[in-house]
């Protein structure tokens, strides 16, 4: 799956292990843990991580599965800071929603993150709920959308 217009130059498709590279270099996160590395070689091995290119290079990736109660469910979304507010989060965010299988895309973030709740009301998603105690005193927020 290949997703791009004539006016957008970024290029969306779906991420191979041979990528995995550079997707972490772009992932300031992954510098530091290297857990990161794990789940992203894990999400690309099994065709659940979507990339987006820009001039070739990538410039941010999703990971996108199916198992969250039998829906799908974006875990995470990552942009290099270069590319970050230029709408690159929001293109990876439908191609994930087109791309899901079920009727309904779930995601969240912690309370205390607002440029990821402000993204996925951007996006489309809309509040679902919230799960206390993964990190003590920062609820995790659950957004929902419906993809049919």
């Amino acid at each position: 799956m290949e997703n791009r217009t004539e006016a957008d130059p970024i290029i969306t498709r779906v991420a191979l292990p041979g990528d995995v590279p550079a997707m972490l270099a772009c992932d300031t996160y992954a510098h530091i843990h290297a857990c990161r590395g794990d789940t992203v070689r894990a999400a690309a091995g099994k065709g659940q991580c979507l990339l987006a290119l820009h001039a070739g290079q990538v410039v941010g990736y999703v990971l996108l599965h199916h198992e969250f109660f039998e829906h799908g469910f974006v875990p995470l979304v990552v942009v290099s800071p270069a590319q970050q507010r230029r709408g690159v989060a929001l293109r990876l965010l439908a191609t994930a929603a087109a791309a899901c299988r079920t009727e309904k895309l779930f995601t969240s973030t912690n309370q205390s993150n607002l440029a990821a709740q402000r993204l996925f009301a951007s996006a489309g998603f809309v509040r679902s709920g919230q799960i206390d105690h993964l990190d003590e005193g920062d609820p995790e927020l659950v957004y929902v959308k419906w993809c049919r």
